[in-house]
């Protein structure tokens, strides 16, 4: 077999064999074929896409490419939840202990984020004293016990997708459906789950900018699913403003205890209500997605959900009184309002823009060495439709340096005011079952 025929067979449009599919994610990986060829057949990929078999062979070569994580010893069905990622997305926080109150296993495997605020990691890093610096021996106990515990990513799950990214980015092959529905999926199905939720994001704070391009990742990634035998489902959901009021670490755990007391903002509350109950359907630990809901919503009200989220804090070595006392968490030393420049409405909010101030004030890295600042960032006052005063405040900027114009002038430009009133978007556009 060789690497420039099957360029060939892919230029021409036809369908790759398993084992020729398995030929080159093997070889790609261990050095033997070169990136030029890799490059050639990403950009032939590109431009003809792959069958659903096809899709789906890709997926598990990349999974087999390296280590795997085996959670048979974890009693009951591992549901795992991926978002394509927003700004503001705090629905791990919240979905984690959400549906471990309700039995469901939540086996976690998390990353430290690159861009506007960090990673779940980071985030419950701005709890004192939380570590995933854990065995594996001690993440399944705790899993087993409490239903739910975050471990770190380990280096060695899915080399040939890290290899692979590392030369869609720079050959301009980033945007294509198979390439990133495989990519996404090898990584959840290597991480051991037995069933996933898709939380795919569309609009301009999310990767897919339409509906129908994130209807249709969405639905690649669920034929994948299904097709290599995960019970998958997706929701399409809107970020075309940011989810939630809060912007960086600790004020977003802060938002997440709102959250699961029963008090969080309406959109957050309901994308967990919703996602939550795909999971705790998925972990049949309902018969319909209605009676997942109302369960959900009978953990919030009892404060079960906030109960699981004090034991998995301080199970991990997490100061678990911040659930009660949010005044714990770090706090930033200056917190400036934005003012409104004239009476109106909010008609747009450009939620990557809000998301890049957020990341300026130190909520994020820039770089993989940057310093996060777990107690920076911003907090919503208005949302897309909201009437707003002349010199009501917009927003709050949570800041630990007093100079920050640039990012007002950022902000400002990123959140239009107008006088004609405006809908806020729809939060769900649709879900994907099949």
């Amino acid at each position: 077999m060789r690497m420039v025929d099957l360029i060939e067979k892919k230029r021409d449009n036809h369908e790759l064999t398993t084992e020729e599919i398995k030929f080159i994610i093997d070889n790609f990986t261990n050095g033997s074929i070169p990136d030029y060829q890799m490059s050639a057949f990403l950009m032939a990929t590109f431009f003809n896409g792959m069958t659903e078999k096809e899709r789906a062979e890709l997926t598990m070569a990349m999974v087999n490419s390296g280590e795997t994580i085996d959670l048979h010893g974890i009693e009951g069905i591992k549901v795992d939840k991926h978002s394509t990622g927003g700004v503001g997305d705090t629905t791990t926080l919240v979905l984690g202990p959400l549906v471990a109150a309700l039995d469901v296993p939540v086996a976690k495997m998390s990353g430290r984020g690159l861009g506007h605020t960090g990673g779940t990691i980071d985030k419950l890093e701005a709890v004192k004293g939380f570590t995933v610096e854990i065995t594996k021996e001690k993440f399944m106990e705790l899993v087993n016990k409490n239903k739910i515990a975050v471990i770190g990513q380990t280096g060695n799950l899915t080399p040939a997708d890290k290899k692979m990214y590392a030369l869609r980015d720079v050959t301009a092959t980033v945007n294509s459906i198979p390439l990133i529905a495989s990519s996404i999926m090898s990584k959840k199905i290597a991480a051991g789950a037995d069933a996933i939720v898709l939380d795919v994001k569309t609009g301009a704070g999310a990767f897919m900018k339409t509906a129908k391009d994130a209807e249709e990742l969405a639905q690649a990634m669920v034929n994948i699913g299904n097709n290599v035998g995960r019970n998958t489902m997706a929701v399409i959901s809107d970020m075309s403003q940011p989810l939630g009021f809060a912007i960086g670490n600790a004020l977003e755990v802060k938002e997440a205890i709102d959250t699961l007391n029963g008090n969080g903002p309406e959109d957050l509350t309901e994308l967990c209500l919703t996602l939550g109950s795909f999971m705790v359907y998925l972990a049949k630990k309902a018969s319909s997605l209605e009676e997942a809901r109302e369960k959900l919503e009978e953990v919030i009200a009892n404060g079960k959900a906030l109960e699981a989220f004090k034991t998995f804090l301080a199970s991990q070595g997490g100061d678990a009184s911040v659930v009660d006392h949010p005044s714990h968490l770090p706090t930033a030393s200056y917190m400036i309002e934005l003012p409104a420049k004239e009476d109106g409405y909010v008609q747009e909010m450009i939620a990557d823009e809000i998301g890049t101030a957020a990341m300026m004030l130190g909520a994020g890295r820039a770089t993989k060495e940057s310093v996060i600042d777990l107690a920076v960032g911003i907090v919503l006052q208005k949302k897309i439709g909201d009437a707003v005063k002349k010199g009501e405040s917009l927003l709050t900027i949570h800041s630990n340096t007093e100079n920050v114009d640039n990012v007002k002038e950022l902000l400002y430009n990123s959140i239009i005011v107008g006088s004609n009133k405006v809908e806020a978007p729809p939060l769900i556009h649709t879900h994907i079952t099949k």
